[in-house]
């Protein structure tokens, strides 16, 4: 039967860790796939990628591990690679350049435009995602009006709802505005700190935390997924702040988020 969501984990925290052992550390975990990042010094490199992103397939799914996206370079070699090893997705973000935020929007666009031949020759879609600060978008219109000329099937919304959060987004209002292209939900989560005294100039910074501590209300975010019927990858990123404490937060983060898609 198939399953209704699909639990995955973005995996660069692990990049050292061999690829077996990586399989079964996750699948032990409780996720059904990953998110695997080819960049150098990861198990995947960009310059191995047609060889080397099947052949990882193939040995995690002897963990029984899907790799449901990949963050990485959108040249044809890493088409391909995606093609072949069965992964639907690669997630892309799009920074605001020197020139401003319109102009790096329009090249933003014309960059998605040019990569709907790959898309549509190799059936491996382009998910864009939204991200505080200087990105296009920081919040989920902004995404919307980037992608919502684009044909769904090969270019799509990648909704994080912690960078929702940061940015005072109701995640109800934002998932609303995606809905139309959303491809996958990221879950991660985050507040913003103080850095300075209560008598100097204020200065922020975030601080990125567990699933149930931070800005993002993950309840409502299921919540609002059960409710429109969602049915997809819910990728956790395993993102946080204290970072000799990633495998007791992921563990503890993915136990709650799966309480909150299969609860009554």
């Amino acid at each position: 039967m198939e399953k209704k969501y699909v639990f995955s984990v973005f995996t660069k925290p692990w990049q050292n860790m061999p690829v077996k052992e990586l399989g079964e550390f996750v699948s032990k975990l409780g996720f059904d796939a990953i998110e695997f990042p080819v960049r150098p010094g990861y198990q995947v490199e960009p310059e191995n990628v047609k060889e080397g992103l099947p052949k990882l397939a193939r040995e995690l799914k002897s963990s029984g591990i899907d790799i449901a996206s990949i963050a990485g370079p959108t040249d044809e070699d890493t088409f391909i690679a995606c093609a072949t090893a069965g992964i639907p997705v690669i997630r892309v973000m799009c920074r605001v350049e020197e020139d401003g935020y319109l102009a790096s929007e329009k090249k933003a666009r014309k960059d998605l435009e040019s990569l709907l031949p790959l898309c549509e020759k190799y059936n491996v879609k382009i998910g864009v995602q939204n991200h505080y600060g200087k990105f296009v978008s920081p919040n989920s219109a902004g995404l919307m009006r980037l992608v919502e000329k684009f044909d769904p099937n090969y270019i799509g919304i990648i909704w994080d709802a912690a960078h929702n959060a940061l940015g005072g987004e109701e995640p109800e209002m934002g998932l609303d505005i995606v809905w139309s292209h959303l491809c996958m939900v990221n879950l991660k989560n985050a507040f913003w700190r103080r850095k300075t005294g209560p008598e100097l100039e204020a200065e922020w910074e975030i601080y990125w935390t567990s699933g149930k501590q931070g800005l993002a209300s993950w309840r409502r975010v299921a919540e609002y997924l059960k409710k429109r019927n969602y049915r997809g990858v819910i990728c956790l990123t395993a993102e946080y702040t204290t970072k000799d404490e990633v495998d007791r937060l992921i563990a503890e983060d993915i136990k709650f988020a799966r309480s909150l898609f299969y609860e009554d």
